[in-house]
């Protein structure tokens, strides 16, 4: 069972990005996370959810 909490090590990995990249994107404020004694941590259903809403869908052209 996955954990709700996840480090930025596993989100970079869940994301498929470097780290660099993943510390990047949370400091620019584009994925969302939250900072526990200096470190960031980030819920499991705010990064699905962040996902679906970046994730573009073909409208179909008839």
């Amino acid at each position: 069972m996955p954990t709700e909490i996840m480090t930025i090590h596993e989100v970079a990995e869940y994301l498929k990005l470097n780290e660099k990249t993943a510390y990047r994107l949370v400091a620019e404020g584009e994925i969302p996370g939250f900072k526990v004694g200096g470190s960031w941590r980030f819920k499991r259903q705010d990064i699905e959810r962040w996902i679906a809403r970046k994730t573009t869908k073909k409208k179909d052209k008839k």
